[in-house]
């Protein structure tokens, strides 16, 4: 599920699919707005294997759990590397 399995093509995968909303990500975002550019994006790039909201939801935990994005005041925003450093001390 994370990675790519037998049953989980490339780019289904929520490691790809966590991928494709960083890339989609160019400043503060609300959940709605990157579903919809996560969408275009795919479609624009070929992306055939469908990607259900829940699974986008699974992604963008899976990017919580690394410490890659935050959620403040309802807006979805990309984590600063030295903030994600300086909380594991």
């Amino acid at each position: 599920m994370i990675v790519p399995t037998k049953g989980i093509a490339p780019q289904r995968s929520l490691l790809a699919v966590g991928a494709q909303i960083l890339a989609v990500m160019d400043g503060p975002l609300t959940v709605s707005q990157a579903w919809a550019r996560l969408r275009r994006w795919r479609d624009d790039h070929g992306h055939s294997a469908p990607v259900p909201f829940w699974w986008f939801v699974l992604a963008l935990d899976t990017l919580y759990a690394l410490g890659v994005v935050e959620m403040d005041n309802d807006v979805l925003m990309k984590r600063r590397a030295d903030a994600a450093a300086a909380q594991r001390q």
